[in-house]
């Protein structure tokens, strides 16, 4: 568990480091995924897939910036991590949001957490007393994201004492 933990940590901070960015828009324009903004999805957040050697991201276009950036990092976690599984079928489509009983669907949030937020900001502001809340306004991300990071981290050996573990489907909420 640890080293899974870690090896996303890992993957998803030398995309950081490489791409020079935490815009998890411009990291997929860097690695060579296709972005689509979608007008017509009702409830659907996001999609990838990968099909003829191509990947691609499908976002509802409806999302504020916010959502957007957790939904692409989110989708750019199965990029990474779950490419294999999208050739067969159709692509991974979030019928259950972030589901976190679904070891995939929790590897792409935890993936996405570790491209929007700065570890080292994170714990520098922790460390001053800030909540999960003021945390997530203050990063610009959704508080659910930032207890995933916070739980990673804990997975990875810190001492966070968590209010809460987030909803398995935090985002079925979002209106757009």
């Amino acid at each position: 568990m640890l080293q899974k933990a870690e090896a996303i940590y890992h993957k998803a901070n030398e995309l950081v480091r490489r791409c020079g960015t935490r815009d998890t828009l411009r990291i997929a324009s860097e690695i060579g995924i296709y972005i689509h903004q979608i007008g017509g999805f009702k409830e659907l957040l996001g999609m990838y897939s990968y099909q003829h050697k191509e990947r691609h991201i499908l976002l509802n276009s409806n999302m504020d910036c916010i959502t957007a950036q957790m939904v692409c990092g989110h989708e750019i976690g199965h990029d990474a991590l779950h490419r294999d599984q999208a050739k067969i079928g159709m692509g991974l489509q979030e019928f259950t949001l972030f589901d976190m009983r679904n070891e995939m669907e929790y590897e792409a949030n935890a993936f996405a957490a570790h491209l929007r937020i700065d570890s080292e900001e994170l714990l520098k502001l922790a460390g001053h007393g800030y909540d999960v809340v003021q945390l997530s306004s203050i990063m610009e991300t959704n508080v659910n994201l930032i207890l995933i990071k916070l739980n990673e981290l804990n997975r990875m050996g810190l001492q966070f004492n968590l209010p809460y573990i987030p909803c398995s489907d935090f985002l079925k909420n979002v209106t757009v």
